[in-house]
Parts: structure tokens; sequence; C-alpha cells
């Protein structure tokens, strides 16, 4: 992300974005929180990914470079919000649980004009009360910083079903399985498992999305069986794969 623009002013609207469409990068100097109403959203910045479904969204803090790509045709919902009020604490994106409630009130609240009214306010009011009860979800990827690590991590998302073992992928970049597990945990904050089941979870979101088979989708993602990717599926996004909406 070498062209950083600076948008001083984060928006609060609706707007269509076309299926593998994209928002370059640009920076706030508000909060954001990003909601996808239909399709597949990965907000990206220096530090990863993040991915979201119509069920989660994504919490962007002021002055944090990032841009949206679309898997699927999206209905892009945002809300700005002051650097002064941060409702959620954090500091750093996150994704969100988005409840049926919580979504509603973003569509209604990124949908009319800001008229300043008392029904806006107490609109407002409701849904940053929501966004506090909101969990946050494990959907963050990574990028790493290490020049091993890296080429190690291009491998696998260029083929998210690449089952190799660590020490197999360590012979074709050229470090031990144990300097790279080292790697994981240093510069990712997480286990080379752990690393790739996330990988493998975005990937799924965007082929569903496309809406290939599931069967089709456990096997190019590198389950050993479509039931076990239908368990990490539920476990992960709280229900099947064969019910995840598409695009």
């Amino acid at each position: 992300m070498t062209e950083i623009r600076h948008a001083p002013v984060a928006p609060t609207r609706t707007q269509w974005l076309a299926a593998g469409g994209s928002i370059d990068a640009h920076r706030h100097d508000d909060h954001q929180i990003v909601y996808a109403g239909r399709g597949v959203l990965a907000v990206t910045t220096g530090e990863g990914s993040w991915v979201a479904p119509g069920t989660r969204a994504i919490w962007v803090p002021a002055g944090t470079a990032h841009a949206h790509r679309a898997y699927g045709e999206l209905d892009l919902h945002l809300v700005g919000l002051p650097a002064g009020e941060n409702p959620l604490g954090l500091h750093a994106p996150a994704v969100l649980a988005v409840s049926p409630l919580l979504r509603e009130l973003i569509v209604a609240y990124t949908r009319t004009g800001d008229d300043h009214s008392p029904e806006r306010c107490r609109l407002r009011a409701v849904l940053l009360d929501q966004l506090r009860a909101s969990r946050q979800q494990p959907l963050h990827l990574p990028a790493p910083t290490a020049p091993v690590l890296t080429a190690l991590c291009d491998i696998l998302r260029a083929d998210p079903g690449d089952s190799r073992t660590l020490a197999q992928l360590g012979r074709e970049v050229g470090a031990s399985d144990r300097t790279l597990s080292r790697l994981f945990r240093d510069d990712l904050g997480m286990t080379f498992p752990q690393w790739r089941t996330q990988l493998r979870l975005h990937h799924a979101l965007v082929l569903l999305t496309e809406r290939t088979p599931v069967t089709a989708v456990a096997h190019r993602c590198g389950w050993s069986s479509t039931s076990a990717f239908i368990d990490a599926f539920r476990r992960t996004f709280g229900h099947t794969p064969g019910s995840h909406p598409t695009g």
C-alpha cells in the first residue's frame, strides 16, 4: 500500500461495490465501522487482513491505512465515528459479531441522512450500545515481516489446500521447522496450524460466496474431509457452510 489517500472524515453512508471491486488504500482521522450486508468484505492493512461475511463487521481505528476488497457483490454500510469516541476501546482493527438487531441498526443508520434529529440521535445511541456488546471474532490473518516467513506464507496463499508439513515447506524456503515455528510465534503471534487454519477459513468464505459446493470448498482449502471442514466452519462462524449466505 504505497499511495495512501487521506480522507479526513470517515463517511456514514451505504454504497454498492461490484464483485471483485476494491477501494484503494486510504486513512481517516475518524474511526469507522465497515459492514457488508451481502457478500464477503476483506479489509487489508500493513498488519494483515480481516475478513467479514454478513454476520460480521470490521472496526477500523482512526488513522489506520486500509483498503477494501469485495468478494461477491457488496452492499457496503459505513459508519464514521469521531476519533474521540471509541465505544469499543479498540486501537487495532477487529472483526465484530453482528446480531440481527445490530444489523438492522447499521442498515437504518447508514441509509438516512444526518439530519441531527432526535430520532436519529436515539438510533445512534442504541447502535453504540449494541456495538459495546459485540464480541470480537478471531478472523485476523496477520502479515509476516520476516522474508523467509513471507516466502512460505506466499506459497500457501497461492494454494491454501497445500497440505505439506512445516518441515516440508521449510525445505522449499530454506529454513528449519524449528526456525519457522519460532518466527510464526514471534512475527505473527500464532502457531503455524493456527495461521493456516485462518488462511483456509478466509479462502473458504470467498469460495462459498462464489457458490462453490461445500465438498469442493473443503477439498480446495485442504481439509481432510468435508465433515472436518463443516465442524471448523461452524465453530468459527456459528452456522454451517451450507447455510452461509452467498453474494
